[in-house]
């Protein structure tokens, strides 16, 4: 949601919620909401939303998981190839055991 949006829709509610204007005014703001939001070009803008959010989530992720490989890769690489043996693997012995 952009700050123009989230402010409209933030002094709207603050305004229902703090109106002392009266059950009829409440009424009929309830009203124009319901008519506004059961219009078809404001229910496509909507879809059109969620799908960008969709497509802008699965890139993230993808590249979140592209960060967490080259993490991975770059602390094998530190510890070496293979990293830290595994339970119930014998330990390498290091160059300065020997």
């Amino acid at each position: 949601m952009g700050f123009k949006t989230g402010l409209i829709v933030g002094l709207g509610v603050g305004y229902v919620l703090g109106a002392k204007a009266g059950r009829e005014r409440y009424d009929e703001l309830k009203r124009r909401w319901d008519e506004f939001s059961d219009n078809p070009r404001v229910r496509e803008a909507i879809g059109k939303g969620r799908d960008a959010v969709g497509t802008g989530m699965r890139a993230g992720l993808h590249a979140v998981e592209g960060g967490v490989e080259k993490a991975a890769g770059a602390v094998k690489k530190r510890l070496g190839e293979e990293g830290e043996p595994e339970e119930g693997e014998p330990e390498a012995q290091s160059e300065a055991s020997e």
